[in-house]
């Protein structure tokens, strides 16, 4: 879909769909009076007849007006102008289906004429935008015969003024860069696993490489992850015949001496559970326990698109976890890339083992920060729900990371991780095993990984909740690449200060 920013005239706008808001009490911006008055009253006709419902984002269409070039015009009942930024979104959703579905090919929209009392006109574009994309996503690649694609394939933000059109013009290039990141880490996770194996993913990590000339990706094969001493990744991987890959994309935003941030995905890209099978029930989903890859996937298409000026850099270990004849068993005891040693207790909590190995390698990039991103527990679904990723490690990071969530409308919240945690991993036969039992399971996958980052900046996001379902759909929701973006753009902001 193009996207455009101008200014115009509403009544003078061809157009397939006009959209105007009405706000929360009835009242009409000045596009949206500005059109009353040209078609002779029809929108405050409509408003007082009730076909446009009172919550935010109801729509109505009017065809065919007499006074106006447009084709249509589509009501959309604002928001109250205190809505939280979640809550815009949604509103916004709703209407953006509505305008998928009424056949018009270009819309030009004068939404951010309701204004808001929190947001200025970049955030309220922005907001717009993201509603916009999700709306109309699509992913029907694996389908034989594809449903009629979408018929809106140009959409306009029209600003009152110039004034307002700079702030509109910003918000809509800001959101467009990052909603192509969404995009693709939507596409990664909704891939099915008989293709989305470790082997294609590093192909998609090469490809996302050739796009761009500021990054450079580097992918380690089985071989050569057994020669570094991998043996917590090299483990869970052994079960399958997918071999495992670990890869690195390399952005360079930012000059050669500042330290990069390293984001660490979990890319388990089947989680059969292992010898520790799981119930059958579901298991379908598990093809989603690669979504903190995806998340990386989608921070650096993100972070390249809007040419951030900082250096990033994105590591996903990527295995399946499968109960083969030559699969790693409760019992085992491994020795991770930092030595240290690892009860196994149960093979389904197999994803800490990878990013140990990887957060371990991730040192050698000598970062400013590391952040993990991983769908790690059921136990942070049952504490936080499906609202808000867990967030846990360094304060003064994890308070970053929970403000840039704040900011993006894609919400993280802190949990502890006081040294008391950590006594729930002691081993008798090793340094610590991989599983604390259920008080406190978040937190204590969080400690295990804390294990293998002591002398790091480090946070972990635990993504279990927020990376699926999305909006009632059995499809990958693209968090936390929002949040993780943001947090990038106040680093870049912060180099050059």
């Amino acid at each position: 879909m193009r996207l455009s920013t101008r200014t115009a005239a509403p009544a003078t706008l061809k157009t397939g769909a006009l959209i105007l808001p009405v706000a929360a009490d009835g009242g009409l911006s000045g596009p949206s009076n500005a059109v009353d008055r040209a078609t002779a009253g029809a929108i405050t006709a409509c408003i007082k007849s009730g076909d446009l419902g009172k919550a935010a984002g109801a729509t109505v269409c009017l065809r065919h007006t007499d006074g106006i070039k447009a084709e249509r015009i589509l009501l959309v009942r604002a928001h109250a102008p205190d809505a939280e930024f979640t809550d815009l979104e949604t509103g916004l959703f709703s209407a953006m289906t509505a305008l998928a579905k009424t056949g018009a090919r270009d819309a030009a929209s004068f939404l951010t004429a309701a204004g808001h009392e929190k947001f200025d006109n970049a955030t309220l574009a922005h907001i717009e935008v993201c509603a916009l994309r999700d709306a109309t996503y699509r992913f029907d690649a694996h389908k034989s015969t594809r449903p009629d694609a979408a018929t809106l394939d140009r959409y306009a933000l029209i600003a009152e003024d110039k004034s307002s059109g700079a702030a509109i013009k910003r918000g809509t290039a800001d959101a467009d860069a990052i909603c192509s990141g969404v995009a693709l880490s939507r596409d990664l996770g909704n891939t099915p696993p008989n293709v989305c194996t470790p082997e294609w993913l590093a192909g998609q990590a090469r490809a996302l490489g050739k796009d761009h000339d500021a990054m450079r990706v580097t992918v380690l094969d089985g071989a050569r992850m057994e020669k570094l001493g991998m043996g917590a990744l090299m483990a869970v991987a052994r079960g399958s015949r997918n071999p495992p890959r670990l890869m690195a994309m390399q952005y360079q935003g930012g000059s050669k001496k500042q330290k990069p941030v390293v984001l660490v995905g979990k890319g388990v890209t089947f989680d059969t559970g292992g010898i520790s099978i799981k119930p059958s029930a579901a298991m379908d989903e598990m093809k989603f326990d690669m979504c903190g890859a995806a998340a990386v996937f989608g921070v650096m298409q993100a972070v390249a698109a809007l040419k951030l000026k900082c250096n990033v850099v994105g590591v996903v270990g990527a295995v399946e976890n499968m109960p083969d004849g030559d699969a790693y068993r409760p019992g085992d005891v491994l020795t991770s890339l930092s030595g240290k040693t690892i009860e196994v207790l149960n093979t389904d909590a197999e994803g800490r083992l990878v990013l140990a190995d990887a957060l371990t390698w991730s040192a050698r990039f000598k970062p400013s920060a590391i952040i993990d991103i991983a769908t790690l527990t059921g136990a942070c679904v049952v504490a936080l729900g499906r609202h808000a990723s867990a967030v846990m490690g360094d304060d003064v990071l994890c308070t970053e990371l929970v403000l840039a969530g704040q900011d993006s409308g894609d919400r993280a919240w802190q949990l502890p991780l006081w040294p008391d945690y950590k006594k729930q991993l002691d081993s008798v036969v090793a340094d610590f095993s991989n599983l604390g039992g259920s008080p406190g399971g978040a937190i204590t996958a969080g400690a295990f990984l804390s294990h293998f980052t002591e002398d790091q900046v480090w946070a972990h996001l635990d993504i279990a909740g927020t990376a699926w379902p999305h909006r009632g759909r059995k499809w990958a929701s693209g968090r936390p690449v929002r949040l993780l973006t943001r947090y990038l753009q106040t680093v870049a902001e912060a180099s050059r200060a």
